[in-house]
């Protein structure tokens, strides 16, 4: 963190309250702790709106015994090469599998491949974990870090 700066927050009784549940349940150490993750996730979810580049994490579980399901899983990630980082399948179960996807690009892009891919049949669950946005790594005179 750069330049830890402190300010005040006025809360409601009742909202301080459920927020120190909230902490306690979370097992943050702190309220400013727990106050800057959800800064951060709020911060994330503009940016998955706004159409940044981004990184994500597709979670599929799915019957591997379907008919066609694993060629159609693996042209629709062909079809996305461009956003897909890297993928992992684990063996469940006996007839389940999970494929992990992570993906970088586009939010609508990320979006519309879970999307895709979570609406095929024998697909039992799926859902997209939102990560922050792809910054350059140059710094801000332009020079690489």
């Amino acid at each position: 963190m750069s330049g830890l700066i402190r300010f005040g927050v006025s809360l409601d009784e009742a909202l301080l309250k459920k927020f120190d549940v909230y902490i306690k349940e979370n097992k943050y150490q702190s309220r400013s702790e727990a106050l800057r993750d959800l800064i951060r996730k709020d911060l994330i979810k503009k940016e998955w709106t706004s159409g940044e580049n981004v990184t994500g994490i597709i979670n599929i579980v799915y019957t591997h015994g379907i008919r066609a399901l694993m060629a159609k899983l693996t042209d629709i990630q062909h079809k996305n090469h461009h956003l897909i980082i890297s993928t992992q399948h684990i063996h469940l179960t006996h007839d389940d599998c999970l494929e992990v996807i992570i993906a970088k690009g586009s939010s609508v892009r990320i979006i519309n491949l879970a999307a895709e891919l979570k609406s095929l049949k024998g697909v039992k669950y799926g859902d997209l974990s939102m990560a922050g946005s792809v910054k350059s790594s140059k710094n801000h005179k332009g020079e690489r870090r």
